[in-house]
C-alpha cells in the first residue's frame, strides 16, 4: 500500500479511529479498548496512532500499560462521543422513527431497593400519564443487570452503581445517607450521637456479602480497624428491618428503606459512611426511546440536559440540580 492510499485507506475508516479512540479513553487501556471491539491490540494502536497522524496532535499519555488523555485528547474526546454514539446508536433510532412513539412497553431492570422504595411513585405517576405504555418490570441486580442492559433486554436500569463498567452510562438521581437502627429499648437507642466505636463488637444484621451495603460496611469498618461481628445475613431491607425489631441486633442500612413508620431508634452514622446513590444505567451509545425518556424526566427533566461525561468530570457524584434525599425521607423534588 502507497503512502498515499494509506492516508486515503485511514481516512476513509475515521469512525472506526474515532471508536477506536473513544473507548480506549473510557476503559483507559489500549487492550480493554480491543477486547471490547473484538479486534486485537495492535489494530487498535494503529487506529488511533493513524488518528494522531492525521490531526497532527498527542492523544493520549502512556504510563505502562495505563493511558491518560492529553488536554488535546480530552478536548477531541468530547467532541467525538456523541458522533460514535450517534452512528452506533443509528440502527435503533432508524428502527423508532418507523415505529409508533406514542406505544410501546417500556422495561425496567432494578433491584429490590428500587423496585419497593423508588419505583411507586414514578410508575404511578408514568402510567396516569401515558396509559398506552405498559411497563414490565424486571427484579435484577448486579451481573444480570449489567447482562441485560448489554443486551438490550431492557431500555434502562434503576439502581446503584458502586463499580462502573466501561460500556455502562451511569446518572445519579438520588443520595441516601446510612443510618444505624435498633430496637426503641436498645442501649444505643438513647445516644445523642453514635461513633465508630459504639459498633464494636455490636451484633449486626445485614444483606447479603454480595450486595453493596455489606461492601460498604466492611470496607468502612475494616479501614478504621473497628472489630464487628454479622450476627444475621438477610435477604433484604424489609426482613432485616423486621428482624432488628425482634430484637435480634442492629442493623446499618440506607436510609432509602427508612419510611418513619417502623417502631426502631434511628440514628446517623459518622460521615466516613459514605452516601448511597441511585439513578438511571444505560448501555453506551444506546439510543433511549421515546417512553424511556418520558419516565427519567420524571425521575430528573434536566438529566440529559445538565449531565456531562464522567470520564471528563472525574466523579459521579448527583450535581446542584439534583435531586436529594434527607435523613429518613422519601425522595422529593
Amino acid at each position: 500500500m502507497t503512502a498515499q492510499s494509506s492516508r486515503l485507506y485511514y481516512k476513509n475508516n475515521r469512525i472506526k479511529q474515532l471508536r477506536a479512540f473513544c473507548y480506549a479513553a473510557q476503559a483507559g487501556s489500549i487492550s480493554r479498548a480491543a477486547e471490547r471491539l473484538f479486534l486485537s491490540q495492535p489494530s487498535v494502536s494503529l487506529q488511533i496512532q493513524a488518528l494522531e497522524r492525521e490531526m497532527e496532535i498527542t492523544l493520549f499519555e502512556r504510563r505502562g500499560p495505563k493511558i491518560t488523555l492529553t488536554p488535546d485528547g480530552k478536548t477531541l474526546y468530547e467532541l467525538a462521543v456523541p458522533l460514535v454514539e450517534g452512528i452506533d446508536a443509528l440502527p435503533a433510532r432508524f428502527a423508532a422513527r418507523t415505529e409508533d412513539m406514542q406505544s410501546g412497553r417500556l422495561d425496567i431492570a432494578a433491584g429490590e431497593s428500587s423496585t419497593l422504595y423508588l419505583l411507586p411513585d414514578l410508575l404511578k405517576r408514568f402510567m396516569d400519564l401515558y396509559p398506552d405504555n405498559p411497563v414490565k418490570l424486571h427484579n435484577l441486580i448486579g451481573a444480570e443487570m449489567l447482562n441485560a442492559l448489554r443486551h438490550d433486554e431492557v431500555d434502562f436500569a434503576i439502581g446503584s452503581m458502586l463499580d462502573l463498567p466501561d460500556d455502562i452510562n451511569y446518572r445519579p438521581v438520588y443520595s441516601f445517607p446510612t443510618s444505624l437502627i435498633t430496637p426503641g429499648d436498645h442501649p444505643l437507642a438513647s445516644r445523642q450521637s453514635i461513633e465508630l466505636d459504639d459498633l464494636a463488637s455490636e451484633a449486626l444484621i445485614l444483606p447479603p456479602r454480595h450486595l453493596t451495603t455489606w461492601r460498604l460496611v466492611h470496607m468502612v469498618l475494616q479501614q478504621h480497624n473497628i472489630p464487628y461481628q454479622v450476627r444475621l445475613e438477610v435477604g433484604g431491607w424489609e426482613i432485616m428491618k423486621a428482624y432488628v425489631e425482634r430484637g435480634f441486633g442492629i442493623g446499618i442500612a440506607s436510609n432509602i428503606c427508612l419510611t418513619g413508620r417502623e417502631r426502631l431508634a434511628v440514628k446517623p452514622l459518622p460521615d466516613v459512611f459514605p452516601h448511597r446513590t441511585y439513578g438511571v444505567m444505560w448501555r453506551r451509545g444506546k439510543y433511549l426511546s421515546q417512553p424511556a425518556r418520558r419516565f427519567i424526566d420524571l425521575m430528573n427533566p434536566d438529566l440529559f440536559h445538565s449531565a456531562r461525561d464522567p470520564l471528563l468530570e472525574g466523579n459521579h457524584e448527583p450535581s446542584g440540580n439534583q435531586v436529594f434525599v434527607a435523613a429518613g425521607g422519601r425522595p422529593r423534588g
